[in-house]
C-alpha cells in the first residue's frame, strides 16, 4: 500500500521515495496529512478513490516510525465497526501489503482532505467531542463528498472496494 505524504509529512518519515511508486494493493493508495489540533500533532489519511477518511490524533515523534501498523489498526478498527465480518477483515489486512510513502500528491484528494479538515475542526471547536478515531472516521464517512464532479459517499464506497476482494 502506498501512502502519498504531503511535504509537512513527509519530513516525519523515513524512506519517502522522491520519485512516484507503482501500486500493487487491490485496495489503492491513501494520501497522508499532517496537522495540529489543539496544539498536538495529528494525522488525517484519505483514500484515493473512495475519499473514506482516517484520523490519527495526538501523535508524538516515536509514532510516525510505526505510522503503517496505526494506519492499519484504525482501518481494520473502523470496518469492523461498520459491521465487516471478521474473515473479511484478515483477507483486507494480507490485502494491504507492506506499507510505502511517496510525495506524488493529487489536488483533488487533498481537496477532499482539506474540507473534512474543517468539517472536523467545526465539530470539535463547537460541539466539544474526543478525539475518538473511530467515531470520527465514522461521522466524516458518512457525509457525501465529492471527487471531480462525481458525488461519492465514502462508506458506501469503500463498502463496496472492500467486498470485492
Amino acid at each position: 500500500m502506498i501512502i502519498h505524504c504531503t511535504q509537512k509529512m513527509a519530513v516525519k518519515l523515513s524512506e519517502v521515495s522522491a520519485e512516484p511508486l507503482l501500486e500493487t494493493s487491490p485496495l489503492g493508495s491513501w494520501h497522508a496529512l499532517l496537522y495540529t489540533v489543539n496544539r498536538r500533532q495529528c494525522v488525517m489519511f484519505c483514500h484515493d478513490a473512495s475519499r473514506y477518511i482516517l484520523f490519527l490524533p495526538s501523535l508524538v515523534k516515536a509514532d510516525f516510525a510505526d505510522l503503517g501498523r496505526l494506519h492499519r489498526e484504525l482501518f481494520l478498527a473502523t470496518l469492523a465497526k461498520q459491521g465487516v465480518a471478521d474473515l473479511q477483515l484478515k483477507k483486507i489486512a494480507l490485502a494491504l501489503g507492506p506499507m510505502r510513502y511517496d510525495c506524488a500528491t493529487d489536488r483533488s484528494v487533498l481537496g477532499s482532505m482539506n474540507v473534512a479538515r474543517s468539517d472536523l475542526s467545526f465539530a470539535l471547536e463547537f460541539e466539544e467531542r474526543a478525539l475518538d478515531p473511530i467515531a470520527i472516521a465514522g461521522r466524516l464517512n458518512k457525509r457525501p463528498t465529492r471527487a471531480g464532479r462525481v458525488l461519492i459517499w465514502p462508506e458506501r464506497a469503500m463498502l463496496e472496494l472492500v467486498n470485492g476482494l
